[in-house]
């Protein structure tokens, strides 16, 4: 269905026919080949801007490429760059002024999470508004070391990715959003939350990583301490931190 061989009138995928199907299942060369493709990000990303790009050129009566630049992966190697990491994507909406507060930033992981927190008890449909998400908080002292699949079978794991609750996260998030927000200058609150205390970053560093994260970190990010000592899986060699990253996180 990803990659139809026959179509309807009207551009929608068919389904594979009985002999499409076999002709597959039965060749063991042709079988291996999409299994890898399946699971190769590259391949996925590849088709998701092809049909995103044809999409917007088809609606915009443009032709041509759409994106920039190709995507790239950041590693993360530490938790103040993951949680960087976390509220840059969710405040993106935000940073673009498209939206003004975490609750109108559509098509983010926060609205949803927002959704189902503040939903009525007896609206079961709404309950499940993130159930496809991991959560947050991860219990990082009695919690399952390894993969955690879902019991749900709704996402792929249920362990969380932050040392935090949700609640907290998203008092982060809110505040971190009048910092850097169009019109919105506000200011540095009295006490610095906990959280970034227990990360050793202050409030201007943190509203930096949080703003330019993507012009910050290129193919990994993370404290040097935590970089340096890495190599690369593919070419063993040392990663490159850029020099204003470097600056930020050895204060």
């Amino acid at each position: 269905m990803i990659c139809p061989h026959r179509r309807s009138s009207d551009g929608l995928p068919l389904p594979p026919t009985e002999a499409e199907i076999r002709s597959i299942a039965g060749c063991p060369v042709k079988c291996g080949k999409i299994r890898k493709r399946l699971s190769n990000i590259s391949w996925w990303m590849r088709l998701l801007c092809q049909r995103v790009a044809t999409r917007a050129n088809h609606e915009d009566e443009e032709s041509g490429h759409f994106f920039q630049d190709r995507f790239h992966a950041t590693r993360i190697v530490d938790e103040a760059s993951l949680l960087a990491c976390a509220a840059y994507v969710d405040l993106n909406p935000i940073r673009a002024a498209i939206a003004e507060t975490l609750e109108q930033s559509d098509h983010t992981s926060v609205q949803r999470r927002i959704q189902t927190l503040t939903a009525d008890r007896n609206d079961a449909r709404a309950k499940l508004r993130d159930s496809f998400l991991a959560p947050v908080s991860i219990d990082e002292r009695s919690g399952e070391i390894g993969p955690c699949v879902s019991k749900s079978g709704r996402r792929c794991s249920d362990k969380g990715f932050l040392p935090m609750s949700l609640e907290a996260y998203l008092e982060l998030l809110d505040w971190s959003s009048r910092q850097i927000a169009p019109g919105k200058p506000g200011r540095t609150p009295k006490d610095v939350p906990p959280v970034l205390k227990r990360l050793g970053l202050d409030t201007e560093t943190w509203c930096e990583l949080v703003r330019d994260f993507g012009r910050l970190f290129c193919s990994v990010a993370g404290r040097p301490d935590c970089v340096d000592p890495l190599r690369s899986h593919r070419t063993h060699r040392r990663y490159h931190l850029r020099r204003r990253a470097r600056e930020l996180l050895t204060r």
